[in-house]
């Protein structure tokens, strides 16, 4: 394995003065500005969002209000700029429009067409799986549906969307023609799936790295779900990592979905997956060329030395496809101790204050904490990610200190809405 274990090993080129493009600048992407301002690289953030709205962008060198599914004037004021390098990091929206950034100024990409098409329509993605032996979540055809031979419920969701948008739970036939308007419409492809529904079933978040064509699992996490009752059952609550059945996975399915990626002839980049965890298999359902959105590798990179931000910089400035900062392997251990993703989410209404966010935040376990809306926000009863306005990402040394460092955050946080009431549902029970 060609990985080196520290940038003073590797000897990195100096970066000083190059420029990088940074696609969106939510919260989340704020730690890229400051790995690559650390690399001594001039930053730039864009979308369609001005300043003040667009949390990167008010810490990078400079900010561009250019949405980045415009290609053409990216790509125009990158070789206007002499733009070094570009990169997406964790958001859906940004994959594509990154690829044909990338190739059209004829520099560093992680990922082909054919790579991100496949990692972004959920219907290559379930094809290729099956090509290679990896399990997916079995399927129903709308003539199945029609002749009665599903087993209800069911899900309809769209092959292109993004935070469980267009997907229905259907309990009749008659929800499902309703449901797969709803999935086309969603659906940039306008197409839609029918599969079984696997409430109740582990699922379970996955990422790689790779490195010289070499893949390496960085997270593996037991995602908890919302509640039925407040129709949050889509949408992840909290991710406790590493998984429960990290070592079984190891030794049962990795080397297959290892196999499944090196097909791909990826030299260098990340991939994202989700799936449900059933008697020793998982059954995959949600790809991504891209990190997961969440702040996980904030922890992995104090705790195992591993810093992926800074890799993905370099390699953007660089096309160093051998080179990391840090080493990746067995990362998703974290030493043996435990990484928590704790999704605050609400009931629909007016956000009136947060009450004890900002003291919650100065706690040492706590590494990340993320406010998602801002006061007067109105919160739609959508049963997506919308709902989701808050997210804390937390070191803890057992397992077993879970459940009082849940209580912990809930008897701190509250969330109030016009009418003083506390807007806080859906917590884990771990």
């Amino acid at each position: 394995m060609n990985i080196k274990n520290d940038i003073n090993i590797f000897s990195p080129k100096d970066l000083t003065g190059k420029k990088i493009l940074i696609l969106a600048g939510a919260k989340v992407h704020c730690k890229i500005v400051h790995a690559a301002k650390e690399l001594g690289v001039y930053t730039i953030v864009t979308d369609y969002l001005p300043i003040k709205e667009s949390p990167a962008k008010q810490i990078a060198d400079e900010a561009w209000e250019i949405d980045i599914k415009d290609i053409r004037s990216i790509v125009n004021k990158c070789k206007q700029e002499k733009v070094d390098g570009v990169l997406s990091f964790c958001i859906d929206p940004a994959q594509i429009p990154y690829q044909q950034i990338c190739e059209q100024l004829n520099i560093p990409c992680y990922g082909t067409k054919e790579q991100f098409a496949i990692f972004t329509n959920k219907r290559l993605f379930k094809d290729y799986c099956q090509q290679h032996g990896v399990d997916v979540i079995p399927e129903y055809s709308i003539e199945d549906v029609q002749n009665n031979k599903v087993e209800y419920p069911i899900l309809v969701k769209p092959t292109e969307s993004r935070g469980s948008r267009g997907q229905t739970v259907c309990y009749s036939k008659e929800d499902v023609k309703k449901a797969i308007e709803i999935a086309s419409n969603e659906s940039l492809d306008h197409k839609y799936l029918i599969e079984r529904y696997m409430l109740g079933k582990q699922d379970i978040s996955l990422a790689y790295i790779i490195v010289d064509s070499t893949p390496y699992l960085v997270k593996i996490g037991d995602r908890f779900l919302g509640k039925v009752k407040d129709n949050l059952e889509k949408q992840q609550i909290a991710t406790v990592l590493p998984s429960l059945y990290a070592e079984e996975y190891k030794q049962k399915v990795e080397p297959k979905v290892i196999s499944m990626i090196k097909s791909l002839g990826m030299k260098f980049g990340a991939i994202f997956l989700q799936g449900f965890w059933e008697d020793g298999h998982i059954y995959m359902y949600d790809p991504g060329l891209r990190f997961p959105g969440s702040d996980f590798d904030i922890v992995t990179k104090e705790i195992t030395g591993f810093d992926s931000m800074k890799s993905f910089v370099y390699f953007a400035l660089t096309g160093d496809v051998k080179s990391c900062f840090g080493n990746p392997i067995n990362a998703y251990q974290y030493n043996h101790s435990i990484c928590l993703i704790l999704s605050i989410a609400v009931k629909p209404g007016k956000i009136s204050s947060f009450k004890g966010f900002d003291c919650l935040a100065k706690d040492s376990r706590i590494f990340s904490a993320e406010k998602r809306v801002n006061i007067n926000d109105i919160i739609p009863a959508s049963g997506d990610i919308r709902q989701r306005v808050a997210e804390f990402v937390a070191h803890l040394s057992h397992r077993q200190d879970l459940r009082d460092f849940q209580s912990y955050i809930y008897e701190n946080l509250k969330i109030y809405n016009q009418n003083n009431e506390d807007m806080i549902i859906s917590k884990p029970n771990f």
